[in-house]
């Protein structure tokens, strides 16, 4: 489980970002803006990112939940409760992406992304990146354990020469 943990915070970090400083609050307008061009690229984008992150991370929970001998019936209620949480949060996090668009673009690139997305190569964007990247995350999972350990091995012997460790 902690090893799920991990790969949550890393997938919410390179797919969220940093958030925003108090002071890089967007103008009315290109709130506006944004929030139009988040109307045309989210359509199915709450169904993409919770498929995504279920593909990515239920098999090593399901995994883990059967090397400990947990019954079927069990398992069933972890995944219905993982649902339940990640439904929920990407939703609260989707609310945020209208401003999160308008610190990062100006008024006149938001309104061209939302016209790139009106076309038939943006409207296939729209539907192909999040199985990219998608792809791309279920890449990294298998890999993560072993990112976790060298960087536990690496801290501990950083630790040791500095005294805090023996």
């Amino acid at each position: 489980m902690r090893i799920f943990c991990l790969l949550v915070a890393l997938v919410l970090a390179t797919t969220f970002g940093e958030r925003a400083r108090a002071d890089d609050t967007p103008s009315p307008e290109a709130l506006q803006a944004a929030n139009q061009l988040f109307t045309i690229v989210s359509g199915d984008m709450l169904k993409q990112l919770t498929g995504q992150i279920t593909g990515a991370f239920w098999p090593a929970v399901e995994k883990s939940a059967r090397a400990e001998k947990i019954d079927d019936a069990t398992i069933d209620e972890l995944r219905k409760e993982f649902d339940r949480v990640e439904l929920a949060f990407v939703t609260d996090a989707l609310k945020q992406a209208p401003a999160i668009y308008a610190r990062h673009f100006s008024v006149a690139e938001l309104n061209e992304l939302s016209a790139f997305y009106q076309t038939p190569i943006g409207a296939k964007a729209l539907r192909e990146m999040p199985r990219v990247m998608g792809e791309f995350t279920a890449t990294l999972v298998p890999r993560l354990q072993e990112v976790q350990q060298q960087a536990s091995a690496a801290f501990d012997k950083i630790l040791r020469e500095h005294g805090y460790k023996k």
